[in-house]
């Protein structure tokens, strides 16, 4: 079996390695992990217990900067870490300087950057996109191909459906007066998003509010309120049924 495994890297028991893995420098597995064939894990990477790692997965990947990028990427970005119990789907790519909770599931394809903080027992889906200087809480679902923006803070028991778009640059990348207002989305505890809508910079969901399939929100939506639209507007209250208080069991 075609493998390289630096010699410093330290592997707990029963961990199972495909064919054509790479492990760097000073990574840390714990113990009955299984890493798909193709993986690499980058230097210093740190991996819990029971973590599956399927095919072609890259972790702890340095981000690439264009000398038209606005923010330089700093040399020492710390190693990525992955929670005990994660579920890591095919050709995933985890940036460095990530800290990812326990229990997790990353589908397929998805991508998680540099400078981001996820919780436990969350669901990534399918060609998920989460970028950088993210805050991402506990048991929230994000649904297959939604973009989360960077520089948002998502609380708990949040639901992000398909194709769901979020910004944060109201100047569309011109006028110097954009470097001070870059700001992503927030949603508070419970907060839910429609498939195919989209968010604007800066925007707040407030705990419980439901933005409805495609709706375009350009102001802040108050708790426990149905918005939809474009612009969004209010509709109703949301359900007591539908209210996270009556749901944290689900």
């Amino acid at each position: 079996m075609n493998q390289y495994i630096h010699s410093s890297a330290k592997l707990g028991d029963n961990v199972q390695i495909g064919h054509n893995a790479i492990i760097l420098e000073n990574v840390v597995i714990g113990a009955n992990c299984l890493i798909g064939h193709n993986v690499v894990i980058h230097s210093g990477s740190i991996i819990g217990d029971s973590v599956r790692i399927d095919d072609n997965v890259i972790i702890g990947k340095k981000p690439l900067s264009s000398p038209r990028s606005i923010f330089k990427v700093p040399e020492n970005l710390a190693p990525a870490r992955i929670g005990s119990f994660c579920q890591i789907g095919a050709n995933v790519v985890i940036y460095a300087q990530c800290e990812i909770g326990e229990r997790n599931l990353i589908a397929d394809l998805a991508t998680v950057r540099e400078n981001v903080k996820i919780g436990s027992l969350n669901i990534i889906g399918r060609n998920v996109a989460i970028e950088n200087f993210v805050e991402i809480g506990d048991r929230n679902k994000f649904e297959t191909n939604c973009y989360i923006t960077a520089y948002s803070k998502i609380e708990d028991y949040c639901f992000v459906a398909p194709c769901v778009a979020t910004s944060n640059d109201n100047y569309m990348a011109r006028d110097k007066e954009r470097f001070n207002h870059f700001k992503g989305i927030t949603m508070r505890s419970g907060a839910r998003i429609g498939v195919n809508a989209t968010i604007l910079p800066g925007k707040t969901i407030a705990t419980d509010g439901t933005v409805a399939a495609g709706a375009v929100v350009t102001r802040d939506v108050e708790a426990a309120t149905i918005v939809l639209g474009n612009p969004a507007k209010a509709l109703r209250e949301v359900p007591e049924t539908q209210l996270l208080k009556n749901n944290l069991d689900k």
